[in-house]
């Protein structure tokens, strides 16, 4: 679990596909293989298999270089979900780690288990703040509310602005914030990574669960109504 309050931003050494990868029944396979750099926080008091939060996603630590890098795999469905597939070398990455239990949370319960990605359509100027507007699919759409919680590229957000209708959302950075994470950088048309509110898909679950009981109890109050005025008819 993350709290969505960036650590630091590392940056991408290579993104490179291996051929040799050894599976648990000894096979070889091929995979996806992600090292950053400039990363000092996070490789304190980093392990093998400890989970590092990349741009929003929950990796596990592979390799710890000695020269101050860490290696991630990438698996299908990350690649899939997220855009770590197009980063290149030189490119910035938001960093946390994992939250210790007990530890004071700035943000919000952050899983790192992107959602999908949703395309930057505007960016503006208010003061100090900076605004951007996101256009995002009805699948994420359906979580989003104004003041809600949300994560992009793995930093804690609140939302401002909500256009069901027409599938977008906006959120605004502080001038501390905009200095700390890569959102800014990023240029109408790109794309970033996306994570709901946890408690929100709960929600969810939870409605759909009951919702069917719900109509029927609905459907058996109707009956009921009908059979008292056909009785006091």
């Amino acid at each position: 679990m993350f709290t969505g309050i960036i650590e630091e931003m590392g940056t991408v050494v290579s993104l490179e596909t291996r051929d040799d990868m050894e599976m648990w029944d000894g096979t070889i396979g091929s995979g996806t293989e992600l090292t950053i750099k400039d990363c000092p926080i996070s490789l304190d008091g980093a392990y093998l298999g400890c989970s590092i939060c990349v741009s929003g996603v929950c990796l596990t630590a592979t390799d710890l270089g000695k020269e101050g890098e860490f290696k991630v795999g990438l698996a299908p469905e990350t690649l899939r979900r997220s855009t770590l597939g197009t980063l290149i070398p030189g490119e910035k990455v938001n960093l946390e780690r994992a939250s210790e239990i007990g530890g004071r949370n700035s943000g919000h319960n952050v899983q790192g288990h992107v959602d999908g990605k949703g395309e930057i359509i505007d960016k503006w100027v208010d003061s100090d703040s900076l605004f951007i507007k996101i256009k995002a699919s009805p699948d994420i759409m359906k979580f989003i509310v104004p003041k809600g919680f949300i994560a992009i590229d793995g930093t804690s957000l609140t939302i401002c602005d909500v256009n069901h209708a027409e599938g977008w959302f906006t959120f605004m950075l502080i001038e501390y914030t905009q200095k700390k994470i890569i959102v800014p950088t990023k240029e109408i048309g790109m794309f970033v990574n996306l994570e709901v509110d946890v408690l929100m898909k709960g929600a969810e679950s939870a409605l759909a669960a009951i919702a069917p009981r719900i109509e029927e109890l609905e459907k058996q109050v109707e009956e009921l109504r009908a059979e008292v005025a056909s009785l006091k008819g």
